[in-house]
């Protein structure tokens, strides 16, 4: 009897609640296309340019983030393919030494914050 009451009473929850039921399947069809491009020394201006770009969006804190991408520019100045992957990644567009790209713009709060963390921790494993 306790079970059925408390089946129902989550039933009647979840029907009262379509548009949380849309806001989750957004959610879940947003985490199932999240897959990260792997990075590695030719992408450094690029991750440079993502931290830069989840600095500015405020998905990261500058301090820790911001001494990193400073070191990662210190190391490819001046090599027009790193400038130009800092160029794209400062728009947001993370891409990978796999030849995978992952646009930050695709993806909303809680996700882009997720990538922003993994651009980072991978780009401390880089300096």
């Amino acid at each position: 009897m306790k079970i059925r009451i408390a089946i129902a009473g989550l039933a009647l929850t979840v029907a009262g609640t379509a548009s949380a039921t849309d806001l989750l399947g957004s959610l879940k069809s947003q985490a199932g296309n999240f897959s990260m491009p792997e990075m590695g020394s030719s992408t450094m201006g690029n991750a440079a340019g993502v931290l830069q770009y989840c600095m500015k969006n405020n998905y990261l804190a500058g301090g820790d983030a911001g001494a990193v991408k400073d070191k990662l520019l210190g190391m490819v100045s001046g090599e027009p393919p790193q400038q130009a992957g800092y160029a794209s990644g400062a728009k947001g567009l993370l891409q990978g030494t796999d030849g995978q790209s992952f646009d930050l713009k695709s993806v909303s709060g809680k996700l882009k914050t997720k990538a922003c963390d993994y651009v980072l921790k991978n780009a401390k494993s880089m300096v």
